[in-house]
């Protein structure tokens, strides 16, 4: 799986930063909501393709996460409103080796369900490995090794669970003759044997193109069954993951059909609407259904909110909206109507809100006194054991430069967070002076070529300050600055962001806040701009020069 061998720490000192701040600030949270209802979205930044499932205490979530570190964030929710993230269910590197491959390769759209005490999350490992599932009693972990799944390829994989104690897994495939068009994908049905671990007897597509082959519909994927009032209702994405993105519906009568297209579909959608409209929402889909024990029906979906145009740097995210039921077919939300900024609450018993806040705007501090990272911290495609120190400086975070760079495919010296608001400011404070040789700063990533680097960097006794942007190839200078600095100076990096542009600050111990660079074109950090299928991330990152 690996490129190469992966790097090592720099024989020279470390960077030692005090704390991080991330503030957040949009006009979209401002919004006047319901008094104790709920705000779109659920989860704000990067949380795409969500799942979800009621188990015996609550309801749980899971989301992609491609190649960063952990694997798949899982949540816990009593009331569906407030969610608290309880751990990741990849959280070792043999669950997720993505050495070598790029940002958006990785672990695809994940599956969460339960059954008869034990969790499952089923899962494709893109580039890396295929199809598999891992179980738990706990779903804040330990999770089991993966079983592999080599007779199915596709992605995007779910569980069934029969009634009649039979089990399925459904997934997007190739169809079974030479696609007709580029898009052209299948849904597909199979047995699966839990007690050997492996799909038994016969494959079989139930779903041809989408809704209707003839019309030419693309990348129809996602799908999950649901067992209602003795139908087997299969809900899928289609459209592909922009613009046109929607979700989609069809029953049958049997787990293998023929499955019927629902009579009014898509049963979710923004595409018809206005892309120009206040606050919009776009590129809704990839649904997953759950109910509450009074018999409500609520969807989770993704859905991306631009700052202009097709233009947003916090990706997909995760949304919530109720789904209602005629005559046997489930709508989540008119295709003309827009997804709602804010809706009344779920019929459940209020739950306390999370201690970090995964939506609304918020200011978030860490101050690294505790251990272990919190579960917002990720960095890329594997641990940071080998770079992070949280222990040597009492309240702060070491970090040891490493080689690799952030336009590189291994694990840079890369701590991050996400970025969850078009408008935001983050701030780290970092001591000086570093050894010879090093830099270490903010970095702004959506992916190995397209990001911002605002670091410090020391040659021999001369400190100088530097805006590095990757903007669609190999990183490159953008502005360096010498600075003034003595044994024992810290120096405060600040990032802020309106929508598109971006600027970059900084200020010395006791001085006054420095622009290095203003007003820069963060649609760089755009999926519509940089491609793939994640969002930005922002973070302390320290590298050998």
């Amino acid at each position: 799986m690996a490129c190469g061998a992966a790097p090592q720490p720099a024989a020279t000192p470390a960077a030692v930063f005090d704390w991080f701040e991330y503030s957040g600030r949009d006009a979209w949270f401002e919004q006047p909501a319901q008094p104790g209802g709920v705000r779109n979205p659920i989860l704000a930044g990067f949380y795409p393709d969500p799942s979800i499932v009621r188990a015996d205490d609550g309801y749980y979530m899971v989301t992609s996460t491609f190649s960063w570190y952990p694997g798949v964030p899982i949540f816990r929710s009593e009331d569906l409103v407030n969610w608290t993230q309880i751990g990741h269910v990849l959280d070792h590197p043999s669950l997720l080796p993505v050495e070598g491959k790029g940002v958006s390769r990785g672990v695809f759209a994940p599956t969460i369900r339960y059954h008869d005490g034990i969790f499952y999350m089923i899962n494709t490992l893109v580039d890396a490995g295929g199809n598999f599932y891992v179980t738990a009693t706990d779903p804040a972990g330990p999770w089991s090794e993966p079983v592999w799944l080599p007779e199915i390829d596709g992605i995007d994989p779910s569980i069934l669970f029969d009634d009649d104690g039979r089990v399925y897994v459904t997934n997007n495939g190739p169809p079974d003759y030479e696609p007709l068009y580029e898009g052209h994908r299948a849904l597909w049905i199979q047995e699966l044997d839990l007690a050997a671990g492996k799909l038994i007897g016969p494959r079989k597509m139930i779903v041809d193109g989408g809704v209707d082959l003839e019309t030419q519909p693309i990348w129809i994927e996602a799908p999950h069954i649901f067992k209602v009032d003795d139908w087997y209702v299969l809900i899928a994405a289609e459209g592909g993951t922009e613009f046109y993105h929607s979700e989609v519906v069809f029953r049958s009568r049997a787990p293998f059909g023929p499955y019927e297209p629902g009579p009014v579909n898509p049963i979710l959608t923004q595409r018809t609407l206005d892309p120009e409209r206040p606050f919009p929402v776009i590129a809704s889909g990839h649904a997953d259904f759950v109910q509450t024990p009074e018999g409500d029906w609520w969807a989770v979906f993704l859905a991306c909110r631009p700052y202009e145009g097709m233009f947003y740097n916090t990706g997909r995210e995760t949304f919530l909206h109720p789904v209602t039921w005629q005559d046997g077919w489930p709508m989540i939300l008119d295709p003309s109507k827009p997804v709602p900024l804010a809706l009344a609450r779920p019929d459940l018993t209020a739950a306390q809100a999370s201690a970090t806040p995964y939506t609304d705007n918020f200011t978030w501090r860490e101050e690294f006194d505790a251990r272990e990272l919190g579960f917002v911290w990720n960095s890329l495609r594997g641990p940071s054991d080998a770079w992070l120190d949280l222990e040597s400086h009492e309240g702060a975070a070491t970090m040891t430069p490493m080689s690799e760079r952030l336009s590189g495919s291994s694990t840079p010296a890369f701590l991050a967070r996400r970025q969850q608001h078009a408008s935001f400011s983050a701030s780290a404070s970092m001591r000086m002076p570093m050894s010879s040789g090093m830099s270490a700063g903010i970095a702004v990533f959506q992916n190995e070529q397209h990001h911002f680097y605002l670091g410090v960097r020391r040659v021999d006794s001369e400190w100088s300050i530097f805006l590095e942007q990757a903007a669609g190839g190999e990183p490159e200078a953008f502005v360096e600055r010498a600075l003034s600095s003595g044994d024992g100076d810290s120096i405060e990096l600040r990032v802020d962001a309106e929508g598109r542009p971006y600027s970059f600050t900084y200020r010395l111990e006791g001085g006054d806040w420095i622009t290095l660079a203003e007003g820069l074109d963060g649609s760089i950090l755009s999926t519509h701009v940089a491609g793939g299928f994640v969002g930005s991330y922002i973070g302390l990152h320290v590298r050998v020069e």
